[in-house]
């Protein structure tokens, strides 16, 4: 099993409202997967960033079949990771006139699938 990396293609999502911490736990599980084995483990994991994470999955695929008349069945995820976004920034009422610091961090998502090639031929 080889992975063909010059007919790589990959999606992003931007500025999605989850920690990046939360949402590399998911990438790490689907990583290395084919494209139906990486379907049923987002589909069942009980985790928030799940969903953002299918859909980077599924633009990625459609971005292969359409671009790249790529069969979806010999995908697998070559690459999955999330880079921390812009934080935003709020703040709290605390005791005594204070105010403390509220940080909503965001995260980029990109998912990058290619082709799976068999040696064995």
């Amino acid at each position: 099993m080889a992975i063909d990396t010059f007919l790589e293609t990959h999606a992003i999502a931007r500025y999605i409202r989850m920690s990046p911490h939360k949402v590399r736990r998911v990438l790490d599980q689907i990583r290395g997967k084919t494209y139906r084995d990486a379907l049923i483990i987002l589909e069942f994991m009980p985790y928030r960033a799940c969903q953002p994470v299918l859909k980077v999955l599924r633009s990625a695929v459609a971005n292969a079949e359409h671009n790249m008349d790529l069969d979806p069945a010999t995908l697998v995820v070559s690459k999955a990771f999330a880079d921390g976004g812009p934080a935003l920034k709020r703040f709290r009422p605390r005791a005594q006139g204070r105010a403390y610091q509220i940080r909503k961090p965001t995260c980029h998502i990109t998912v990058a699938v290619a082709p799976e090639i068999n040696l064995d031929d």
